[in-house]
């Protein structure tokens, strides 16, 4: 009876820890993530429902004479009002992160419901693809 028990638990715990794994390893981008071109293992989506990614792809190549790893991202605002958005990139194995306001300019700078923008952010001297990034969209307050 006490083998069986055991058996059974150790089963159970097998077949949970297999699905943490299988799922904690998905790159499945979360439903406001239209497309997502790029050689990345692991992304992981934060973003907030007024915004939506139509387009995001990454590769190697040059910026201002530097090899660069170089993301294209074309975010639309899905809210119904106008919104700033802040986009944030997170490479944690190479220790490097970057932030974008979109729109960049302005008066007020934001995006008009239904608008979509198109951002390029480089790393620069970055020569190879990292196993994972975390990618955040928030939306910022704009003061008049």
């Amino acid at each position: 009876m006490q083998v069986t028990y055991l058996s059974s638990r150790w089963v159970l715990f097998v077949t949970v820890l297999t699905s943490i794994l299988i799922l904690g390893c998905a790159t499945t981008p979360p439903a406001n993530v239209n497309s997502s071109d790029c050689q990345i293992k692991k992304i992981n989506w934060e973003v907030v429902p007024q915004a939506r990614i139509d387009s995001f792809s990454c590769e190697l190549g040059q910026h201002g004479g530097e090899d660069s790893l170089i993301f294209s991202i074309k975010l639309r605002n899905t809210g119904e009002t106008p919104n700033r958005f802040r986009l944030a990139i997170f490479i944690p194995e190479m220790d490097k992160a970057v932030s974008y306001l979109v729109p960049t300019t302005g008066k007020p700078p934001v995006l008009a419901p239904g608008a979509e923008a198109a951002v390029k952010i480089p790393f620069m001297k970055t020569t190879q693809m990292p196993k994972k990034i975390d990618v955040i969209v928030t939306t910022v307050r704009v003061e008049d």
